[in-house]
């Protein structure tokens, strides 16, 4: 399968860079997958879409400020991962500068470049900690072509997000107020989602793609809430990747952690996800292929462009569907 039969053309005036006043005021493009057929909805409608045994799956991971310049603002750093307090996993720019021995300072802390990673990372040890909320800032998508702001804070951020280690939004929950959510009902997991969420897909055949793995956690509780569940809606592309990684060789949820480099396509055999919320995502990307896997890319595509037919609002702070 190659990676172009999953392109399409999106006009830029329909990526959304800043949010709608209200969350749950987004538009929300419902697919039938027993009928093939498409409807246009409003989020807040979503409650009309849901019975008694069903149950919500969200993501609680909280974005952490991932952005942190150097001192004299020739360096940036993308903090991908905090092995250690004073070792960091990083997305470096400009990578030139950064060979292993050089050091960088942020506010009173200096880090050295430890070792290169196969991925162009770089290991940097700091002599003291940093407290990256203090001089740290959102790691914005770059189709957004902009700095994070002060209502990014908010609005980058799902009302139930919880546990930090996030470097982007669980967007399909950013839809979601907690008027909507109490009356759903629902439970949590986690997936940190990583900066390889938002990495193109190069290899011309998809299989041929080397996934990025991304942290998970799973607790007793919510566990046994799913297990009992007749029916299943994921909210978002990371529930499902955590569920089905789950489930691959036992429908039996039990508490776990752990991480997932699980490739979802078409072909693929779902096991507990049985309706999926999500946004619209990017031309040739891995989430678009998983939307594809489980609605069918002929009318996901077709989705797709009915939604720009009808200007719909693409990617992070945009609109959503619901594949039932």
């Amino acid at each position: 399968m190659r990676t172009d039969d999953f392109d399409f053309h999106l006009p830029e005036e329909l990526i959304a860079d800043r949010p709608l006043e209200h969350r749950s005021g987004s538009r929300m493009l419902v697919i039938n997958r027993a009928t093939s057929s498409i409807h246009h909805r409003m989020f807040s409608d979503i409650q009309e879409y849901f019975e008694d045994d069903d149950l919500l799956v969200l993501n609680d991971t909280k974005v952490i400020p991932a952005r942190v310049f150097s001192n004299d603002g020739a360096i940036e750093l993308v903090v991908t991962n905090r092995p250690e307090p004073t070792l960091w996993d990083c997305l470096v720019r400009p990578g030139k500068k950064m060979k292993v021995g050089r050091t960088v300072n942020v506010g009173e802390a200096t880090g050295t470049v430890t070792s290169i990673l196969e991925n162009g990372n770089r290991l940097i040890r700091w002599d003291r900690e940093i407290d990256i909320h203090e001089h740290g800032s959102l790691a914005l998508p770059h189709y957004m072509n902009r700095d994070s702001d002060s209502a990014d804070l908010d609005r980058y951020q799902t009302v139930f997000a919880q546990e930090e280690g996030a470097i982007a939004a669980p967007t399909a929950g950013l839809h979601f107020t907690p008027e909507i959510l109490k009356c759903l009902p629902h439970t949590f997991l986690t997936l940190h989602v990583g900066i390889g969420t938002f990495r193109p897909v190069k290899a011309e055949n998809i299989e041929d793609h080397d996934m990025h793995s991304e942290q998970y956690a799973l607790s007793k509780e919510s566990a046994n809430i799913i297990n009992s569940a007749k029916r299943v809606t994921a909210v978002g592309t990371t529930c499902t990747r955590v569920l089905e990684s789950l489930t691959r060789e036992t429908k039996e949820l039990t508490q776990t952690h752990g991480a997932t480099d699980i490739f979802i396509y078409p072909g693929f055999q779902f096991n507990r996800v049985d309706r999926l919320l999500t946004n619209f995502h990017l031309p040739k990307s891995t989430l678009i292929m998983l939307v594809s896997a489980f609605a069918g890319k002929e009318l996901t595509l077709q989705a797709y462009e009915e939604a720009v037919r009808e200007k719909y609002r693409f990617y992070s702070y945009g609109d959503c569907m619901l594949i039932l």
